[in-house]
């Protein structure tokens, strides 16, 4: 099973999930045209996806699903009130969409997929933990603080994505649009750097192998600025930051790397064009 990031921009929530022929796209918060450029460049045809699972129904994270869908017919799979906000703000998915409630799993090609809930300001926002050839991987997205479920689900994972997004001095501070601002201080799912650092220390705790901060961009906060506050909070509970942690860094335009579970043999990291710190 392999993970990718399509790009990591603040704008650019996509990856994609592969295991034999079964290909998932987590999130779809680019452009169609650069999804589909990405998926070639990996040497999927689009045609190949079986599912988008989308975490939230927030532009950022659906972006590209208009044109996607419409274009491939691709089933997408979320919570149900995501499902509702996806049929409402995206035309001609009424009969694409999937209800999976959190708790609750589902059988993609090779892949078994589960969902969790997570806090975030957009009702129904979940996480998802992904097994496939004996690996798990769990992807937790715009995460503010830490519930029980989500402990749950990270434990003994072997590769943990989550994200060190925002903090709160640099939202203050930061190039936002005063709605925009006022959106994010008051929502605490978006205040992500220490809780993205403690979600990752609790990982490497809890037995995975991996840790990957995603979601990093200039325009949400500098990687040099994320990774202090993660490397802070792992040395402190005790972790070697540089043994456990890596940071996915990538212009919007390039392909993050590639990370590949094997069963048996920990994690592997391809750089693909970009940085891999």
């Amino acid at each position: 099973m392999t993970f990718t990031t399509l790009a990591s921009g603040s704008s650019g929530n996509a990856a994609l999930v592969s295991c034999g022929r079964t290909h998932i796209l987590l999130d779809a918060g680019i452009s169609a045209r650069r999804i589909t450029t990405g998926l070639r460049s990996l040497g999927v045809a689009p045609e190949e996806l079986s599912a988008v699972l989308v975490t939230h129904e927030h532009h950022d994270h659906i972006n590209g699903l208009a044109v996607l869908t419409k274009k491939l017919r691709v089933p997408i799979v979320s919570s149900a009130p995501t499902c509702r906000q996806i049929c409402y703000k995206v035309p001609f998915v009424d009969d694409l969409v999937r209800a999976q409630e959190p708790g609750t799993g589902v059988r993609l090609g090779e892949l078994w997929v589960e969902s969790f809930s997570t806090p975030h300001d957009a009702a129904g926002s979940v996480g998802y933990s992904i097994t496939g050839d004996g690996c798990r991987l769990v992807l937790c997205t715009d995460l503010g603080y830490i519930t029980p479920e989500v402990k749950q689900a990270v434990r003994g994972c072997d590769l943990l994505v989550c994200e060190a997004n925002h903090d709160e001095d640099w939202v203050r501070s930061g190039p936002y649009p005063y709605s925009l601002k006022q959106r994010i201080l008051g929502d605490r799912g978006h205040l992500s750097n220490e809780a993205g650092a403690e979600l990752a220390a609790l990982g490497v705790e809890s037995g995975a192998r991996t840790v990957v901060l995603a979601h990093l961009s200039a325009q949400n906060n500098t990687p040099a600025r994320a990774r202090q506050v993660a490397v802070r909070r792992l040395a402190a509970l005790g972790c070697d930051p540089e043994r456990d942690l890596s940071l996915t860094v990538a212009p919007r335009s390039e392909l993050g790397p590639t990370f590949a579970l094997e069963r048996g043999a920990g994690v592997k990291a391809f750089r693909r064009e970009a940085a891999l710190c």
